[in-house]
């Protein structure tokens, strides 16, 4: 077998079906929550019992959720392809269905780090952070999650992950949030095939890559399409 290297980038999509609700959602955690309020520095300055309690909220919540066929065949893919996983998703469901280059863009859900200093990062057992806890520099502790207004520090390190790439495999993002979208720019050629797996109708205009549009849920077509590179990938 061909061994190629798969590049997948995921977004809200691929964790929906797992039940983990998206900001974007009427009815899910933050449909109670303002971005404003709970997702911003000026938010972490002002209000940060209400910042903590949200994402105690969210870390509880994700607790319960377990990965779905979309994960898994992700993960599957490593027995044939060489495969890194790029995620717009804070939530680990990549990790525990087994993929082992998962690179976080918006930061990780179980982990903390020091409000001074971003390179003092903890992981947090269970789900509570304690208002009072504080990092090793004496700092009071931040959920380690990117929040608007703030820079992706991973996004270059993304950007050359997306070069490497033979294939790009997109998933259950709406291709809206900057600079995460802007990452389907980055591979070598235009030759690169991209395939697109989502329900809706990201915006697409800008690529100038083969590009196969699967309009499934990613529980749904990642498994199709991980099945059809497989055999494709076996000639």
């Amino acid at each position: 077998m061909n061994r190629k290297k798969i590049v997948v980038f995921t977004g809200a999509g691929v964790s929906a079906d797992s039940g983990i609700a998206t900001f974007r959602d009427s009815d899910g955690l933050w449909a109670n929550y303002r971005i404003e309020e709970v997702c911003t520095p000026e938010a972490l300055k002002h209000n940060r019992a209400k910042v903590v309690e949200f994402y105690n909220l969210r870390r509880k919540e994700s607790l319960t959720k377990r990965p779905n066929a979309g994960h898994l065949a992700i993960a599957s893919m490593e027995e044939w392809a060489d495969v890194e996983v790029i995620t717009q998703n804070v939530d680990n469901l990549h990790e525990q269905a087994g993929s082992s280059r998962v690179l976080h863009l918006h930061g990780e859900l179980m982990k903390l780090r020091s409000e001074r200093n971003p390179d003092l990062i903890y992981p947090i057992e269970g789900w509570e952070q304690r208002l009072d806890a504080t990092a090793e520099d004496g700092a009071p502790l931040r959920p380690h999650i990117v929040f608007f207004g703030e820079s992706v520090p991973m996004f270059d390190p993304a950007c050359k992950v997306v070069a490497e790439a033979d294939i790009l495999i997109v998933v259950g993002t709406s291709l809206a949030v900057y600079p995460a979208a802007s990452l389907v720019y980055y591979v070598r050629d235009r030759q690169v095939p991209i395939y697109l797996v989502d329900p809706g109708n990201p915006d697409t205009a800008m690529m100038r890559n083969p590009l196969t549009h699967i309009k499934e849920r990613g529980a749904v077509g990642v498994p199709q399409l991980v099945e059809q590179l497989r055999n494709e990938l076996a000639k």
